[in-house]
């Protein structure tokens, strides 16, 4: 399963917000957060391109193994 994640480096541009609000919120301090963290295999590509269009490489997909 793999799992959406959103780091420190995050400015808060809203890029990801604006473009999936299925999977980002704004938190408190006005930064991106996770809203759905399990990756959906229909929104992949989406994804994929939301994290390449991260201006500061904040969003990552990891593949989390399942143990």
């Amino acid at each position: 399963m793999e799992k959406l994640k959103v780091n420190d480096n995050c400015i808060g541009c809203g890029l990801c917000v604006s473009q999936m609000e299925k999977y980002f919120e704004f938190n408190d301090e006005g930064l991106s957060s996770v809203k759905q963290e399990n990756v959906e295999e229909e929104d992949k590509k989406e994804l994929l391109n939301i994290v390449e269009s991260c201006p500061v490489g904040a969003i990552l997909i990891e593949d989390e193994k399942e143990a």
